[in-house]
């Protein structure tokens, strides 16, 4: 046997939406129904486990083979059931069966530019057999507790007894997905994944196994304190605007305009807005309502959700989550988009909230729910006798930017570890530019121009990275884009370079190289293959037509609302995904590069690595900056920090 693709059907009390796959099948109601495998590709077999059917011996002993190659669609839901149902069985000595002979057909999706789920990767590609539609109705009712009723006899539970219909549906459904896998696999056949990817995704799935510890102490009274806080907040609202709920935004918009105060949003700018001019009496109802508006304390009930039975929370990462870049997304605590911290003495204040002191903080800070937020972070701690450290790239997309587009200027301000914000402000206004020192107020501008127009962005982005809310006039902001792309001639070159190759690969079905950057067209598709021999996939190209009536770029994907539609592009667009996507294959190499370290996590251009005492930082530093053998010319820097919880330096 060299292959096996499986598919399994599950149940578990815990409610694996909020709580992920590790603590789904690690409750102590878990099971598995059913067992559907094709060896070698063959028939597909189902193994009715409800009804006391055994597993064949040949397909548990391939199942801990690491020479079998083990397929699914999320593979890492059917390898933590079964590292669960074999470490039942005693057949399994680790927590959970080695990802190295598992390979995941979403991962190839993904990889391709499809969808990320089995029934639409299987209608766009027009698969003979198709996911059956019935599955989400009979998970319902065989795989999650029902509620008891008079009619169902008061049971909690759905047996197969119970439906021998929809049980023998069931299992069709079963088989079904596992031929459904396999048609993918067939019709992917001659674009395989690269084995060095395959590498990164098992790599992927050691750090989910590991997990990051989470102090449930300091997660159990950061919850506590937040109830009390909104108790005492909501009543103080009440008491001000007697309303009967303060929460209501329709209420409150009301009694705001009552006061003079007329508004359509309650949103975070909105309320911002508001403050600048409000009375007295109307900016303690805003900021009172700022603060109950703090949705922080959500991440804890996460923590708390997600956390296994050793207090750590696993499977947060997904990889391949953003197929567009092929950049790891979050998933459960979503770990990517956590608040910032910016308080001091940041360890004191986290004792507080630990003891469940909500006394003081009430006392000691306006609010307890900026507190708690800035807090979040603190909350992963190593294991006992161990520390973090915390190390990240430093400008990772704007070395790769400028090392691309060969912008030699802005590659001697990074060989120097100059500031890259005042060496940008210096060209755009030519003078020179020193943080906190010589014609320093426009380093900000340098830095707003910086973030907002490397990828073609103009007026727009410049507003979107906040330059009105940073005090800048409208009448300056064009200006300042003019400025930034007059400063950065190679980049603003690089951009159309890209539009013409991506266009002219289109047109002539053919192979076109820019800036070590390969444009290939084969069988309906378009690849960009970057420096590292990874390729990013654009389904179904055209050349279409623009909102200016000139020629764009466009291709079949997952549009913002996640549908699959025809989406446009163009040249600083493609130069995004290309510049986004080398830096995630560099994140990868320095993961690589640090594979024998306990990588417990990671959060955009960051690694938190869990250690000994006497690891050395700089060495970490030194290891992770180190520059791929792809990657020739390009200057990489990392900064880093040790702490014993996690935190933003």
């Amino acid at each position: 046997m060299n292959t096996l693709s499986i598919d399994v059907e599950t149940f578990s009390d815990v409610d694996i939406s909020k709580c992920g796959a590790y603590k789904y099948a690690e409750s102590s109601s878990f099971e598995i129904l059913l067992f559907a495998y094709a060896a070698d590709g063959g028939e597909v077999q189902v193994v009715d486990l409800a009804a006391g059917e055994k597993i064949p011996q040949e397909i548990l002993a391939a199942l801990t083979d690491d020479n079998v190659i083990k397929w699914a669609f999320n593979a890492n839901f059917e390898r933590i059931c079964l590292s669960r149902y074999l470490s039942d069985m005693g057949l399994l000595r680790d927590a959970f069966l080695s990802p190295e002979s598992w390979r995941c057909t979403m991962v190839w999706a993904a990889y391709m530019g499809l969808p990320l789920s089995l029934a639409a990767v299987g209608r766009v590609l027009g698969l003979e057999e198709q996911k059956m539609s019935e599955g989400k109705s009979l998970i319902r009712y065989f795989c999650t507790p029902c509620t008891a009723t008079k009619t169902n006899g008061g049971r909690v539970r759905n047996l197969p007894s119970h439906a021998p219909d929809k049980w023998a549906m069931f299992k069709a459904y079963n088989k079904r997905d596992v031929k459904v896998e396999m048609a993918i696999q067939h019709r992917l056949a001659k674009f395989p994944v690269p084995n060095f990817l395959w590498n990164e995704y098992h790599l992927d799935q050691e750090i989910n196994d590991r997990g990051i510890r989470i102090d449930m102490a300091f997660v159990d009274n950061a919850i506590a304190i937040d109830a009390r806080s909104r108790e005492e907040l909501s009543g103080r609202m009440k008491q001000l605007t007697g309303l009967d709920n303060p929460n209501s935004v329709q209420q409150m918009k009301g009694w705001l305009s009552q006061h003079g105060a007329e508004t359509d949003s309650l949103d975070k700018k909105a309320v911002l807005e508001l403050l600048k001019n409000a009375p007295p009496e109307l900016a303690e109802v805003l900021s009172l309502r700022q603060q109950l508006a703090k949705s922080s304390v959500k991440k804890y009930i996460a923590m708390k959700n997600v956390s296994c039975a050793d207090h750590h929370a696993r499977g947060t990462f997904r990889f391949y989550g953003a197929n567009r870049t092929g950049r790891f997304s979050g998933k459960n605590i979503q770990l990517q988009n956590l608040p910032q911290n910016y308080m001091e003495h940041l360890e004191d204040v986290r004792t507080l909230v630990r003891r469940g002191d909500f006394e003081s903080l009430n006392v000691l800070y306006d609010s307890v729910p900026n507190v708690l937020s800035q807090l979040i972070r603190t909350a992963f701690i190593p294991k006992e006798g161990r520390k973090f450290i915390v190390a990240d790239f430093s400008a990772i997309e704007a070395r790769v930017l400028s090392w691309l587009a060969k912008e030699r200027w802005r590659m001697d301000v990074f060989e120097s570890n100059g500031d890259i914000y005042c060496a940008t402000a210096s060209r755009m206004f030519h003078c020179n530019v020193v943080k906190h020192g010589e014609n320093g107020h426009l380093r900000q501008k340098g830095k707003q121009a910086e973030l907002a127009c490397g990828y073609g962005g103009s007026v727009g982005a410049l507003k979107a990275f906040g330059a009105l809310e940073s005090g800048m006039k409208e009448d300056e902001l064009k200006p300042l884009v003019d400025a930034w792309r007059a400063a950065n001639p190679n980049i603003v070159e690089f951009w159309w370079v890209v539009d013409r190759a991506a266009k002219d690969c289109i047109k002539e079905r053919s192979t076109k190289v820019t800036h070590g950057i390969r444009f290939i067209y084969q069988s309906g598709m378009m690849f960009i293959e970057l420096p590292s021999g990874r390729r990013l996939s654009y389904v179904k190209p055209r050349i279409g037509e623009n909102q200016f009536g000139g020629e764009s770029v466009t291709y079949m994907g997952l549009d913002l609302s996640k549908k699959w539609a025809r989406i446009e592009s163009y040249g600083p667009k493609l130069v995004e995904n290309v510049t986004q996507a080398i830096s995630r294959d560099i994140l990868c190499y320095a993961m690589q590069t640090l594979r024998t370290m306990d990588i417990v996590a990671h959060v955009h251009d960051e690694l938190i690595i869990e250690c000994d005492e006497q690891v050395s930082l700089p060495l970490i530093c030194e290891q992770m900056e180190r520059t791929p053998p792809w990657a020739e010319g390009l200057l990489l820097r990392t900064e880093g920090f040790e702490c014993h919880f996690y935190q933003k330096n």
